[in-house]
């Protein structure tokens, strides 16, 4: 029976770890082919081991535009072209305005925000030579609605739904669609700076427990089928979208 994404042609970055890594199985499950970039050579190698010849792994690092330049160019080159730019790579930092130092701040936005910008510069062309296709950015809950130690987080999700917003009508005569994953609490790594903040992970399952609606965090694999949807012909009238995968939260 074919996948729903049978012979889609799929580059996504922070690919090897919880979210991502939970992304990857679900578009290999529907028939892909997947390149994956990552700063983390071991575990994207580790992937590629995995999941065979249908995957195929590129260390790059999102801030620097020559890496971004390479992983684009030697991606598409692998596909024989492009149809989902995935771009979930992203880092999380937690502070009190107070404390939160300069480089802190300019590096989650390196990360976070130019990174999201240089993937979309690059693949855009490949993306209209292909016809159209997808961009799917992560962002976060944060982005729409902030908290304590968040400052820089969430004004650079915040910014990732602008950047995305903006280029979906700006590509929409190219039938290029760019939507948005917001995630609010997932029960991964990713989290940590913000827990110790909280003051550990108790605190932080006690907030999670009175603010959310269905009362628990996410798993990755409940995130994973939003990029599948997005990514698919399922879709295909659905752009400048920011869509919540977050318990109820934010209307709570």
């Amino acid at each position: 029976m074919p996948g729903r994404l049978d012979g889609k042609r799929i580059l996504i970055t922070g690919a090897v770890g919880n979210i991502g890594k939970a992304a990857v199985v679900a578009f290999l499950t529907e028939g892909a082919r997947v390149v994956i970039g990552d700063r983390d050579a071991e575990r994207g190698a580790a992937m590629r081991e995995d999941f065979g010849s249908d995957v195929y792994f590129l260390q790059a690092d999102v801030t620097s535009e020559e890496s971004v330049t390479s992983l684009i160019e030697r991606g598409v080159a692998w596909l024989g072209g492009l149809d989902v730019l995935a771009q979930n790579a992203g880092m999380m930092a937690s502070s009190a305005i107070e404390t939160l130092d300069m480089a802190s701040f300019d590096q989650l936005f390196a990360v976070n925000v130019r990174g999201l910008f240089l993937g979309a510069k690059y693949a855009v062309p490949h993306l209209r030579r292909a016809g159209g296709g997808s961009i799917i950015n992560t962002a976060s809950l944060a982005g729409k609605r902030g908290g304590p130690g968040l400052t820089a987080y969430a004004a650079s999700k915040g910014a990732v739904i602008a950047l995305s917003t903006t280029l979906a009508i700006e590509l929409a005569p190219a039938s290029i669609r760019v939507n948005t994953i917001c995630p609010g609490w997932v029960d991964t790594d990713f989290n940590d700076p913000i827990i110790e903040f909280m003051g550990g992970r108790a605190a932080q399952l006690a907030k999670v427990a009175a603010l959310v609606p269905l009362g628990r965090q996410g798993r990755p694999e409940e995130i994973a089928p939003l990029f599948v949807f997005l990514a698919s012909d399922e879709s295909s009238y659905i752009t400048a979208q920011s869509i919540l995968a977050d318990g109820g939260a934010f209307n709570a």
